[in-house]
């Protein structure tokens, strides 16, 4: 996985980032490294020959799990008379594991020394995320005969890198090094094994029993070929979108994710690089854009979220009881509660998708049992929004953070610090409420209505949630239109003043089905129109506001998850073609970055770019982009469970030619859905 001259590889919680040579160098600020579980198990690993640096003729990410780097010493001026080649493979599994290989050209022998630089920082993601390492423990490295171990310790707190290499070599405290005689044509290779270890009291490794995808790389690789087996097989006469799927379902495997304490399950960690754990919102809106994909991650995911959901009143991690969690880490940082991530429950909006998607999930895959398993953490998850969450008193969920240090000021998914504002361009007082939040309520008690009365024998309770529901959305249509505007307001305040900004929040109602059928058309066009729609996608703030940015993180950036979500809503009302408009934005937008869509990019006009233009930060591969094709497919064939049963409507654009998605599964066994582009898309964008 290649981002400039950064190459990323990862395998559930471990990825190395590392320059186009395959060193790494890394300073307190950047993300570069070997990491697993928030630490960076490898901070300097730096190969030369004779001393010389090495440079790069080419590099190869093979898979996502693997990477080749082509070399030669000293500086390009010298590649046509080089004398020497050197191969690096690299791969991660449940190790890291290199294998250097040098090659004389020469016409005569060679004496080589050759030496690894290796080092650790063991700084945790969040230090190098602050850009501050300051380590309050002990660094330690020791060199013995047949390996290198580097370590760091404090308290119960340990974290090892030990280093062996398949042939000998001399170790010391900053490396490991090679005496090499090579004759002319001949070649020398040693494979070098990095293991790292997260040790607790007793020195016991807190990993042990978590499945990784395999140590090996034909382990990996039958890992891989089984998880594209499995999933739907897409064909298209557009053949950048069966590419973007492609690439996608291979991204979506290289984030599965296990945590520590639930060995062998797995679930969609948020992204690389800073978000390789689990998060409540991002892992089930994830699982809910792939379920006619891979199914088999929703299952996990709820099991995961429901085993850690909150159980008592805790101000430093935001926790109350029903409350599904924002964010789980394992680094020092959590562990010594410098931070609140063990887990931290500040998310207003993971509580209420997670009954979402337990139901969603049922309508695929018919599986009841599930259903009745987690009858009680759906019940709990919806106390939890109706006694917990309403901080104001007015049937709203609202979000103030209870840990003013370290807790998040803003909980929905816009979660920076100056993405809620009024008009004006000022921002809101705490609590707030937004307004995609109020949707997420709303179709959590409808479909629990449906779970009460088909599952859990309670038609009572389920009679009760509809009412709630009817009442909500009554409520919700008369305080949060914007008469002046013809839109839903972002947030409210504690005072009910409106937060009256057009924003892409205003699509979330449509998939949640809170807005009232008289007002969606006008949503819509806003949705697709100037202010909100660049042509590549919808904007996170509509163009002409106060803090619009086009570069701004959630003040004018073009999300393609926000934007695979705000399609679904479009077709649950009927506005098929405003659907198409935005899926094809995106989905073109995908053929210039090779199939993998961002985290978020600018939101420009198109006509003005020519091309999407990136976003400095965005995290790629990023859980919710890589599962934004999958959605848009659903969005743009129509394809929903409906009795039983799969229903197809497809609506394509025109240019997107015949699309066929070939053994979708679900109760229904496994079915094919076909769809041809007929739609006149030029008018709509105009």
């Amino acid at each position: 996985m290649t981002e400039g001259n950064t190459i990323r590889i990862l395998d559930g919680s471990t990825f190395v980032v590392s320059e186009d040579t395959g060193d790494i160098e890394a300073t307190p600020s950047e993300p570069t490294g070997m990491f697993s579980l928030d630490t960076r198990f490898l901070s300097r690993w730096v190969l030369t020959v004779n001393g010389e640096r090495l440079n790069a003729l080419s590099y190869d990410d093979l898979q996502y799990y693997e990477a080749r780097f082509f070399l030669v010493p000293g500086m390009a001026t010298h590649y046509i008379d080089a004398k020497l080649s050197i191969i690096r493979e690299r791969m991660v599994g449940g190790s890291f594991r290199e294998q250097v290989t040098i090659l004389n050209h020469d016409e005569k022998p060679v004496d080589l020394q050759v030496r690894m630089d290796a080092g650790s920082d063991f700084a945790d993601l969040f230090q190098v995320k602050d850009e501050i390492v300051n380590k309050k423990g002990e660094l330690y490295a020791e060199a013995e005969a047949d390996r290198l171990r580097l370590g760091y310790r404090r308290g119960n707190f340990r974290r090892e890198t030990v280093i062996s290499c398949s042939r000998t070599a001399t170790y010391d405290r900053n490396g490991f090094s090679f005496s090499v005689h090579l004759e002319p044509n001949e070649q020398w290779s040693t494979d070098i094994d990095v293991q790292t270890f997260a040790l607790g009291p007793g020195g016991r490794d807190l990993r042990m029993g978590v499945r990784a995808h395999g140590t090996e790389r034909l382990a990996l690789q039958h890992d891989l070929q089984e998880w594209i087996a499995a999933a739907p097989k897409v064909n298209s006469e557009c053949e950048h979108l069966a590419r973007t799927y492609r690439r996608s379902l291979v991204d979506l495997a290289a984030l599965r994710f296990s945590p520590l304490s639930l060995g062998g399950t797995t679930l969609p960690a948020a992204g690389l690089p800073w978000f390789m754990t689990m998060f409540g919102r991002d892992s089930i809106l994830t699982c809910l854009q792939v379920l006619p994909f891979a199914p088999g991650l929703s299952k996990t995911t709820l099991r995961i979220l429901a085993s850690l959901q909150g159980t008592r009143f805790d101000d430093f991690r935001d926790e109350d009881p029903g409350r599904i969690l924002h964010e789980m880490r394992y680094g020092e940082t959590a562990a010594f509660e410098e931070q609140p991530h063990s887990p931290y429950y500040g998310s207003v909006d993971a509580t209420p998708l997670f009954v979402v998607l337990l139901d969603e999930y049922e309508r695929w895959s018919g599986d009841e049992s599930l259903v009745r398993e987690l009858e009680q953490e759906c019940r709990a998850a919806l106390k939890w929004i109706d006694d917990y969450a309403d901080l104001v008193g007015n049937g709203y969920i609202w979000y103030e953070r209870r840990n003013t240090d370290t807790g998040l000021e803003n909980q929905c998914w816009k979660d920076s610090w100056d993405s809620i504002s009024y008009r004006d361009g000022t921002l809101l007082p705490f609590p707030r409420a937004t307004c995609e939040v109020q949707g997420y309520a709303y179709d959590a008690k409808m479909r629990a209505a449906r779970m009460a009365r088909e599952f859990w024998g309670d038609p009572a309770y389920a009679d009760r949630l509809e009412r709630e529901a009817a009442q909500l959305k009554e409520r919700f249509n008369r305080d949060w239109w914007v008469d002046d505007g013809q839109f839903y307001a972002l947030a409210l305040d504690p005072d009910g003043r409106r937060a009256d900004v057009l924003s892409s929040n205003i699509g979330h109602l449509l998939w949640s089905g809170i807005v009232d059928h008289d007002r969606a058309e006008r949503i819509a066009e806003h949705l697709v129109g100037p202010r909100l729609f660049s042509g590549w996608g919808v904007r996170t703030l509509a163009e002409g506001e106060v803090r619009y940015n086009p570069i701004g993180y959630h003040n004018g950036t073009i999300w393609p998850f926000d934007n695979s979500f705000i399609a679904w809503g479009l077709r649950r009302y009927g506005f098929a073609e405003e659907a198409a408009v935005i899926a094809n934005g995106i989905l073109d937008a995908a053929r210039y970055f090779d199939g993998r869509l961002p985290e978020a990019f600018g939101g420009y006009q198109r006509e003005l770019t020519k091309f999407p233009v990136e976003y400095p930060t965005a995290c790629s591969p990023q859980a919710w982009s890589t599962g934004a094709p999958m959605l848009l497919l659903r969005t743009m064939l129509g394809i929903e469970p409906h009795e039983g049963h799969l229903s197809v409507e497809p609506r394509l654009p025109i240019g997107m030619g015949r699309i066929e998605v070939l053994d979708i599964p679900g109760r229904w066994g496994k079915v094919d859905a076909f769809a041809r582009g007929r739609l006149d898309l030029h008018n709509l964008a105009d």
